[in-house]
């Protein structure tokens, strides 16, 4: 391999714990799949672990380590229970829900719903995570997944923007507070990437046109996180904290 190979790069990570919120499917999955391939022992968790269950079979059977963890991070109580006698060196708090309504008919449980998951639960999860690190003394890095919606924003998604800009915000505080403790905190901000969820909405026209918004012309795909998610993880990125990396093919540089 050659000095420039990216396992080398990041062949720190190999032996490490890490912790992966809302890993059932989508970006988390694809963030714990992304880990084991480094060597990093992986805890995907999500309300229901028996949803954890085929992806933590097919980490195992790649030759990674996976195994699955019941977590409500909107609950405190469940946090704290699920992370009792558990150590991480890395957490990718990646657990959200977008909540698309306009603001006018937008109910207070639907904003309670995204703000509990958004914000309350990166701050729990963050905080329950930190506090185990910290006791370690090898620190850690933690990942909070926000979005170019936290800088900027679109119509009918209120609460969603709103809590995504509070995650930049609190990546930022907590980085401060952590950062004697070894902890680093920064923020993954993706533009529009490709999914199984999404995709249908942008073959349509709303979503064409969308995507000619953008100036790269295009979607982005989730291996087109990989770099910066690989960077805020290990030692590649020891002196970032506090730091937000946006990855949206020039979204938020287009002009208005």
């Amino acid at each position: 391999m050659s000095e420039r190979d990216p396992i080398l790069l990041f062949g720190d990570l190999s032996g490490k714990a890490a912790l992966v919120t809302g890993a059932s499917g989508g970006l988390g999955l694809h963030f714990a799949r992304l880990l084991a391939r480094y060597g990093v022992a992986v805890t995907l968790a999500a309300r229901r672990k028996a949803a954890l269950d085929g992806a933590c079979a097919e980490i195992a059977d790649a030759g990674g380590e996976a195994q699955g963890l019941a977590l409500d991070v909107t609950d405190a109580r469940s946090v704290r229970e699920a992370l009792e006698g558990r150590s991480f060196d890395i957490l990718v708090n990646n657990a959200g829900v977008s909540g698309a309504a306009r603001a006018a008919d937008l109910s207070e449980n639907e904003w309670d719903q995204v703000l509990d998951t958004n914000l309350k639960g990166v701050f729990l999860v963050a905080q329950a995570a930190a506090q185990r690190m910290r006791a370690s003394g090898r620190g850690g890095a933690i990942v909070n997944i926000a979005s170019i919606l936290g800088h900027r924003v679109a119509g009918g998604v209120s609460a969603y923007a709103a809590s995504k800009a509070a995650v930049i915000q609190l990546t930022k505080a907590l980085a401060l507070e952590w950062a004697r403790d070894g902890i680093r905190v920064n923020a993954l901000c993706p533009g529009y990437i490709e999914t199984d969820i999404n995709r249908d909405f942008f073959a349509s026209e709303p979503g064409q046109q969308l995507i000619r918004r953008i100036p790269q012309r295009r979607l982005g795909r989730p291996e087109e996180l990989d770099g910066a998610l690989l960077l805020l993880a290990s030692q590649a990125g020891s002196y970032i904290t506090g730091s937000t990396i946006e990855v949206d093919g020039g979204h938020l540089v287009s002009s208005l």
